[in-house]
């Protein structure tokens, strides 16, 4: 969108927050970048130069605005809408592979050499893998400063950074300010009242409706794992360097976010894990912009604006638990995974009580005895094989996933019918296209709504709604009086 001068302006002189994160504006006369929502008065056009990340406005020169602070702005919704490489590239940056392993490891991960990735991320971000991991670092920076009272050497590695002196020259480049200057300038409501625990607010594109987002992940939640307490959905994450238990509850404007971590490097990651768990960088006016044109999802769309996907922390978690849920209510498909965590997984300490382990990997699992499964053996036969899969790395789910290729690879798996893998590729792989045809509520809906409901006539009508398809999906469920799309009290 950066190239299309014309609206970018119209964008900066109406102060559209809609437009956060799409591109950002370097203003020339100042020398300083914005979101395109930045309070202050817009700039003449003529000073006005937009990039299409923050990387490439540091890379520019310019420094981030202290008044519309734009490093907390929601992340650009193409790299959830898109497959190719580059926004498999974006997500597994977000997800701090560059950081962790270097750019080499992440075009191995994705199958291309350095000089591709390269090429092609710097010809759409404007930056490349390296400026866009060094930029997030500098955000994760800035918020250990903030709401936490580590020691700034403690800050400087635990967001990345290789040397405190490193550290101190990026963050002044970047804000302009000190890293004791950020400490000092910090909101007084941004720091933690509880030792170790880093509270922050995580931003997104409104409306937002929480009721079947929450209400999924309360209803569905794995005794000792996740639970909903005090109008927060609290669950264990299983990290690079560690573990963390977080806390997220939906406020006006924000999601309230609280992350204990055994390690802070965590802290990028586990962000980005919660974003995507919530789909906060979704574009929802687009998405319901087009599904609205349906007349028959007209009233539902205009209820209840702004739904999101529930989607998952860990996509390998998600696809047990979705061979789990085969054939089975919610409350049976809860047993099951509970059985599986108590047995299998890893304890970890929660100091407010109620979340006692990490949810087993598959290689954890891969050692479970098929008998002791109580299901049909046709299903233990599928959950052995998925996991065995996982296990030895046959079957790779990630945030670098090619969605066809991996829906494909799941329906060769044994067991494995179209519900099961779109079901996958819409809450795991994140893909928003994602179409359940032949779910029992997606039926039952299109029928009460007049929509044709025979899986292959309700493909056909549903194409109308692509690539939101996803999204349709949330709003049919919606339909239902199931405690999966009511926020729990």
């Amino acid at each position: 969108m950066h190239t299309d001068t014309e609206r970018c302006v119209r964008a900066v002189q109406s102060k559209d927050a809609r437009f956060d994160g799409w591109f950002y504006t370097a203003v020339l006369t100042t020398g300083i970048y914005c979101r395109p929502s930045c309070p202050a008065v817009p700039p003449k056009p003529a000073h006005m130069v937009f990039h299409p990340s923050a990387a490439a406005c540091q890379q520019a020169g310019f420094r981030a605005c202290k008044r519309c602070r734009p490093d907390t702005s929601p992340g650009s919704p193409e790299w959830n809408v898109r497959a190719d490489l580059v926004a498999r590239a974006m997500r597994l940056i977000a997800d701090g592979v560059v950081d962790r392993e270097g750019v080499t490891g992440l075009a191995a991960r994705l199958g291309y050499s350095t000089r591709q990735i390269e090429r092609q991320v710097r010809a759409e971000l404007g930056a490349g893998p390296l400026a866009l991991a060094r930029a997030q670092r500098a955000r994760t920076a800035r918020l250990l400063a903030e709401t936490t009272d580590l020691p700034m050497a403690d800050v400087a590695f635990a967001a990345g950074f290789s040397s405190i002196r490193t550290f101190n020259d990026t963050v002044r480049e970047v804000f302009a300010l000190s890293p004791s200057e950020l400490r000092t300038r910090a909101p007084k409501h941004a720091a933690s009242g509880t030792p170790g625990v880093i509270t922050l607010r995580l931003p997104f594109r409104a409306p937002l409706h929480p009721d079947n987002l929450f209400g999924h992940l309360a209803a569905t939640a794995v005794p000792g794992v996740e639970e909903w307490r005090d109008g927060a959905y609290r669950r264990t994450l299983r990290l690079p360097y560690g573990h963390g238990i977080v806390a997220l509850a939906p406020r006006p404007g924000h999601i309230a976010c609280r992350l204990a971590l055994s390690d802070p490097r965590d802290l990028t990651v586990a962000i980005s894990r919660c974003r995507r768990l919530l789909d906060l960088d979704a574009d929802p006016v687009a998405v319901d912009e087009q599904l609205r044109a349906d007349p028959a999802l007209t009233p539902l769309v205009d209820k209840a604006p702004g739904r999101r996907v529930p989607r998952t922390v860990d996509e390998a978690e998600f696809a047990v638990r979705a061979v789990l849920g085969q054939q089975v209510s919610t409350a049976a498909a809860r047993t099951h995974a509970a059985r599986l965590v108590t047995a299998h997984g890893t304890p970890v300490d929660d100091p407010e009580g109620g979340l006692t382990h990490l949810f087993p990997t598959p290689e954890e699992l891969a050692a479970l005895d098929p008998d002791a499964l109580a299901m049909p053996r046709t299903r233990r036969t599928t959950l052995t094989t998925l996991v065995r899969r996982l296990a030895d790395g046959g079957l790779r789910l990630g945030a670098d996933s090619d969605w066809p290729e991996t829906r494909a690879a799941l329906l060769a798996l044994p067991g494995f019918g179209p519900w099961t893998a779109d079901v996958i590729a819409m809450r795991a792989l994140g893909d928003p296209d994602a179409f359940l045809p032949t779910d029992l509520g997606v039926r039952r809906a299109a029928d009460a709504l007049g929509l044709p409901s025979t899986p292959s006539a309700l493909t056909t009508r549903a194409t109308a709604w692509r690539p939101w398809r996803a999204y349709a999906v949330q709003y049919l469920w919606a339909t239902d009086s199931h405690p999966v799309n009511v926020l729990p009290a």
